[in-house]
């Protein structure tokens, strides 16, 4: 029998690999119950982990296909680079008593390339998507089958079944043509098994598709990308479309077929086509005529079929058609999502008649006064002080044929005491390095470029200030402006909330809101230049961010000064708390009352009940909580409320260090891709019906109560860091994925983001 602490034994606690998985039926390989009489020195019976007494043999631990952690014994062969993968070697691994699999791993020396680092998680995406879908089914064998993985190792690596048969191009001229057809229905069916998980392989050709006398197998999908993302260049003629080559358009599963039909052609003819359309000889090739009457060699993947039309044309039998109607998990959440989204709808609808108190269908303790409601408060300050657009009003654009005028002191609200802020001269301050407050006087300054950079870098003192309380002042550019937008992200301690932030100004400091119309500049230059050193570049550094400390006073983290097609740009601020302030309901948090939108933060260690985990909340120190975030509870509370005792300050709620539950289906689908390059209304929702699924069926309902109680709020998948720190670093670089996602979401909802109208009670 096996040492009880193999990993082989059906009682080890790291056994989520049955050894048959390791090996094909018909592939040589150890008999799990088989006993095995080795020598007291052989690493199969090691105790506890030591250093191997046989020089060939080390340990290995990874994570299976699951994410179940797994360690076995391991003899490794010698490195070879394969073709096309930089920055890769690749080895034989024999794992215990003898299971062989292929190892590719990223070389240390390649790791200050992150773009490396990309390649080898997008590939491990990929595998674990398919195994995971089609692991379990004989007609899977048709894709590379993945062992294991490790993306955090000191060399990241991912473990393969070895590959069985011979490349294409040790057959050429040796098949006959029944095995021509097979190999090109096969390959049709990898490709249609590809286009269910929503991936486009680009890495099929003769020297990557074998076959072994009976069944093709595809390569590593180390090319994948996701369909629908944009194409980028990859791979050569006649094998790649021309599309792909160029890396013109989004990638389509149908991109696979061209290569699929040069392939066809190739073991037909026994050379290669010239890679631009259909081969001049085709007509000559009758068994090819039913792939050139489908268009299968057209230049343009819109033009060829898709794959089940392949599939009917060469009568290969599509195995997922049977599949279609499986249940799907979250299918009840997606539904009750769907519901609720009504029912917000039906608040604001089916709401009082014309004239009555637009606050009376709030409950007794919901009633708020007007003055305080955010959306009501921009109008009552416009009709005592005059001024301001109101919330959610973007500015009225300049005129492109005459200069813009200097923008007229008005009135704003303060967002620390939330009093409004007449501009007076005789407030204005400059801070020094020691934060000394001096006196601005420009009275005597007669040259406007001058007073114009001097009020760009100036403050201005808030009036409001009482004895014992901490003095404070707002840039100059807050008051001189358009309407002011301040967003808080919310969250307990160590959720994220900083690292989130600060990748969301890295992001936009990188051009990240260009793509959607909108330019950016500092609300005040020194203090963002102080956020971007601090912050921003240290964590670009792989440095872990410090914990907020508790403060005594609200003040911003940073702000920004955001236009929209030439228009008034608009103050937008940024609330950093610690989550012990948010989640007490003291003084410091008062300032909440007049934040006109909220981030929450969702922390899945702390949220969902996934087994895969509970290693990285042991290591954390950090428990389950089905309770929710006493952050939300304690904030919300807080917040004033509308129409249906709904909240009316728009929200999101951001799923945030997503990376740690990269590979379960629903959340790969999004953090895997990379934001659209246009705000697309339809494409947010359905992410957020899917985020919502998502924590309805992982996780308590009172994490999902940010979403019951806001009248507007989108959910999103995001990773600040795209990895966990070891120490005070991030090993392998930081990677933020989709950080912008909430905040588009938001500038959507109040009116800042070209092409979106502004939300008025209308759920998104």
């Amino acid at each position: 029998m096996t040492d009880p602490i193999h990993p082989n034994d059906p009682n080890h606690p790291n056994h989520p690999i049955n050894p048959t998985y390791l090996n094909e039926p018909d592939d040589p390989g150890p008999d799990a119950t088989q006993s095995h009489p080795f020598d007291p020195h052989h690493p199969d019976h090691l105790s506890e982990p030591m250093s191997p007494p046989h020089p060939y043999y080390e340990e290995l631990e990874f994570f299976s296909h699951r994410e179940e952690p797994v360690r076995f014994t391991v003899r490794f062969g010698d490195d070879r680079r394969p073709p096309g993968r930089p920055g890769i070697l690749a080895r034989r691994a024999t794992l215990g008593a003898g299971w062989p699999v292929l190892q590719f791993r990223l070389t240390a020396s390649a790791q200050a390339d992150l773009h490396a680092y990309g390649l080898l998680e997008r590939e491990v995406a990929a595998a674990v998507s398919l195994e995971r879908r089609y692991g379990d089914e004989k007609f899977g064998a048709v894709l590379a089958r993945v062992i294991g993985f490790d993306l955090a190792a000191p060399e990241p690596f991912v473990l393969y079944r070895m590959p069985r048969g011979r490349p294409l191009t040790e057959w050429a001229g040796r098949l006959g043509p029944e095995e021509q057809e097979r190999i090109i229905g096969q390959l049709a069916l990898a490709v249609r098994l590809l286009e269910k998980a929503e991936l486009v392989h680009r890495a099929v050709t003769p020297d990557t598709v074998r076959w072994d006398g009976v069944r093709v197998r595809l390569s590593e999908p180390f090319a994948a990308l996701r369909a629908g993302e944009a194409r980028e260049p990859f791979g050569g003629a006649p094998w790649a479309s021309p599309e792909q080559r160029e890396g013109l358009g989004a990638a389509d599963p149908r991109d696979d077929l061209w290569s699929v039909a040069q392939l066809g052609y190739y073991l037909l003819s026994g050379r290669p086509g010239r890679g631009e359309g259909p081969p001049g000889d085709l007509a000559d090739y009758r068994r090819l005529a039913a792939l050139a009457q489908s268009g299968l060699f057209s230049p343009r993947a819109a033009d060829r079929p898709r794959p089940a039309e392949l599939m009917r044309l060469l009568n290969v039998p599509d195995p997922l058609a049977a599949t279609a109607g499986s249940a799907d998990p979250l299918a009840r959440g997606r539904a009750e999502y769907d519901r609720q989204l009504a029912r917000k709808r039906a608040v604001f609808e089916g709401g009082p008649p014309p004239g009555a108190d637009p606050y009376a269908a709030a409950g007794a303790d919901d009633v708020v006064d007007p003055a305080q409601d955010p959306r009501s408060r921009t109008t009552l300050i416009d009709r005592i002080f005059g001024g301001g657009e109101g919330l959610g009003r973007p500015g009225a654009p300049a005129s492109p044929l005459e200069p813009s005028a200097a923008p007229r002191p008005r009135s704003r609200m303060c967002p620390h005491c939330l009093l409004p802020v007449e501009y007076d001269e005789r407030l204005l301050v400059t801070i020094d390095a020691k934060g000394n407050r001096i006196p601005l006087d420009l009275s005597g300054e007669r040259r406007p470029a001058h007073i114009a950079d001097a009020l760009r870098k100036a403050y201005h003192r808030c009036p409001h200030t009482v004895e014992g309380d901490e003095e404070h002042e707002l840039p100059v550019p807050y008051l001189t402006n358009g309407e002011p937008l301040s967003v808080a992200l919310v969250g307990s301690s160590s959720v994220g909330k900083t690292h989130l932030l600060a990748a969301m100004l890295g992001e936009i400091e990188l051009g990240g809101l260009a793509p959607y119309g909108l330019r950016s500049r500092p609300l005040n230059p020194e203090a963002h230049r102080t956020y971007l050193r601090d912050r921003v570049q240290n964590l670009q550094q792989g440095r872990q961010l410090g914990r907020t400390g508790q403060q005594t006073f609200a003040r911003f983290a940073d702000g920004l000064l955001v236009s929209a097609g030439g228009g008034t740009p608009r103050p937008v601020v940024f609330f950093d708390l610690a989550g012990e302030d948010l989640a007490q309901d003291g003084e410091v948090a008062r300032f909440l009352m007049g934040v006109d939108a909220f981030v929450f933060v969702v922390d899945p260690l702390r949220a969902l009940r996934l087994g895969s985990l509970d290693p990285v909340r042991d290591q954390s120190g950090l428990r389950r909580r089905d309770l929710g975030d006493e952050a939300f509870a304690t904030v919300l509370d807080r917040i004033p409320r509308q129409r249906g005792g709904l909240v009316a300050a728009p929200a999101a709620l951001a799923v945030n260090k997503s990376d740690l539950v990269r590979f379960e289906p629903t959340v790969d689908r999004w953090l895997g891709r990379a934001l659209p390059g246009r705000y697309d209304p339809t494409e947010a929702r359905d992410e957020s019906r899917d985020a919502y699924a998502f924590l309805a069926h992982h996780a308590s309902p009172a994490w999902l109560k940010p979403f019951d109680d806001c009248a507007n709020c989108s959910l999103h998948f995001v990773a600040a860091t795209g990895g966990q720190a070891r120490g005070d670093r991030f090993p392998h670089g930081v990677r933020p994925r989709r950080v912008l996602a909430p905040l588009l979401s938001l500038f959507a909802m109040c009116g800042l983001l070209p092409g979106a109208e502004p939300t008025e009670g209308i759920v998104r």
